[in-house]
């Protein structure tokens, strides 16, 4: 009698530690997943992501000063293609010359004034005249603001019968502002001039 109570208290302290430790088990499993989900979802929220088309390219935090010649560059680029891109439509010229003059200051709307005054962009739409530009570089010094570019671009002005090539080169300075939906570098050109403007050929169409 005594031994069979004996074998059923061993059974149940035998029950009793297995039990324990499996609940320990399962607590040290829970909570492993528990912290490995967390670190997940957090290294997840710090990734962003950008869709360029149909692709999702990872987007990465940096610093305003690591990005200021790449932004910088794509500034100038930006703002020569809105203003040097004409087409024989006047709404057209004027939707362009509107986002052009976002991007720089007083000096850019001087320009402006100075072809529409001469009759250059009359010219262009009674002339069914297209103007395209392509940058061939920027070059952008960021020792110190505001910062000092020069971009250097050939002109195409397609007419019916020809095509005539040019080459332009312009300076300027950079002032950083804030960023906004028209301006979303955050740079203002300003005493931008253009030093060169000649022809270089013509070639027939």
């Amino acid at each position: 009698m005594f031994r069979q109570l004996r074998n059923i208290d061993s059974a149940f302290r035998h029950i009793r530690t297995f039990s324990l430790v499996f609940l320990l088990a399962c607590t040290l499993v829970c909570c492993v997943t528990l912290y490995l989900s967390y670190r997940q979802v957090q290294q997840v929220q710090e990734r962003t992501y950008v869709l360029a088309g149909d692709k999702a390219l990872e987007a990465f935090s940096s610093r305003r000063r690591d990005n200021i010649p790449v932004e910088a560059r794509d500034h100038v680029r930006t703002f020569h293609h809105f203003f040097f891109s004409l087409d024989p439509d006047d709404k057209v010229i004027e939707a362009n010359m509107r986002k052009a003059l976002y991007l720089a200051d007083a000096s850019a709307k001087r320009a402006y004034d100075n072809l529409r005054e001469s009759g250059y962009l009359s010219g262009l739409i009674s002339g069914n005249i297209s103007q395209q530009i392509s940058i061939d570089s920027v070059r952008v010094d960021t020792g110190r603001p505001p910062y000092y570019f020069r971009c250097y671009a050939r002109q195409k002005l397609i007419r019916a019968t020809s095509i005539l090539h040019r080459r332009l080169v312009t300076e300027g300075y950079l002032r950083t502002v804030s960023r906004s939906d028209n301006n979303p570098h955050g740079f203002m050109i300003e005493r931008w001039t253009t030093l060169e403007n000649r022809d270089l050929h013509t070639q027939t169409r």
